[in-house]
């Protein structure tokens, strides 16, 4: 550590050692040099953490011009939301709070640079949730709202969802508003916030990280937005499985088994079914048995 650092610089360039991406390394090298001492036996560090940055800054243009990406890819689950929003709305606290993430909430501006992953666990399945770098970033990722299923809006005001929905309103994706810090408003201020909320016709909840208000109907809600089917299965004899196959309405016998494994409905001999689409348990079905939410299904091969 040079002489008479400033313990925010010491933070920066631990912060700056684990990162992982071009585009974080940059951003934590750039926090290093704003923290870097000023006096005149500073000037060193100075120059060597500039020209660390010029090379990681050419680096990242080479990326550019030869169409590589240094973004490290998101392989999408089954059911998957992201969370949108401005810079300290709270998204990394709303991540947390629905899912697995451990991820360190930061009070500066811009601190996520990169999407962070949880996964949310809910009626015995499993949501992947994204938090998007700050709308307004240059980190902002808008790819993965092309491909998500669920957009989370989250805002501390009416005066950001003025901001942050034009930029999101032509996506043809469900979208659910967060009204985050619900904790900081009175119960005639939510009465009137709901009322004008409900008026226009918005999908929302209103939440607080702080004292978990309202993160359950948040987490039921986004749930109920996917209208997917869980269907469980069994083998002979045993119990069901704990984890739930994830499939469209409308599917069949047919599209678990090949879910399962492809080509595997070929060596298919029996189908019985549990569950809401059967007349009476252990019904046996063909394989273009239309299955309903919650269905069991066991297979008996060839």
């Amino acid at each position: 550590m040079p002489i008479n650092a400033h313990p925010e610089f010491t933070a920066a360039e631990g912060e700056y050692l684990q990162a992982k991406s071009l585009e974080e390394k940059i951003e934590k090298l750039k926090k290093m040099i704003s923290y870097a001492p000023a006096h005149k036996g500073g000037e060193n560090l100075r120059a060597q953490l500039r020209a660390r940055l010029k090379k990681l800054l050419e680096q990242k243009e080479k990326s550019r011009k030869s169409g590589k990406s240094s973004k490290v890819g998101i392989k999408k689950e089954d059911m998957q939301a992201v969370i949108i929003g401005k810079t300290n709305s709270g998204k990394s606290s709303l991540l947390n709070a629905l899912t697995n993430a451990k991820t360190n909430i930061s009070y500066s501006s811009f601190s996520t640079i990169s999407p962070k992953i949880g996964i949310m666990f809910y009626d015995g399945a499993s949501i992947q949730i994204v938090e998007n770098p700050a709308i307004e970033s240059e980190y902002y990722d808008k790819g993965i709202i092309h491909t998500t299923d669920v957009i989370l809006i989250l805002i501390n005001s009416l005066e950001d969802l003025k901001e942050i929905y034009p930029e999101i309103e032509n996506y043809d994706k469900k979208k659910i508003l967060v009204f985050n810090k619900g904790d900081l408003l009175n119960e005639n201020e939510k009465r009137k916030l709901h009322s004008t909320l409900q008026s226009k016709k918005y999908n929302f909840v209103i939440t607080s990280t702080l004292n978990n208000e309202g993160i359950e109907e948040l987490k039921e809600k986004l749930f109920r937005s996917f209208k997917k089917l869980r269907i469980y299965t069994k083998e002979p004899g045993k119990e069901r499985s704990n984890r739930p196959i994830i499939l469209e309405p409308g599917a069949t016998a047919k599209d678990v088994a090949e879910k399962i494994l492809k080509g595997f409905s070929e060596r298919v001999k029996e189908t019985k079914i549990w569950g809401p689409s059967s007349k009476f348990s252990g019904q046996i079905v063909g394989l273009n048995h239309k299955l309903m939410d919650l269905d069991v299904i066991e297979f008996k091969t060839k």
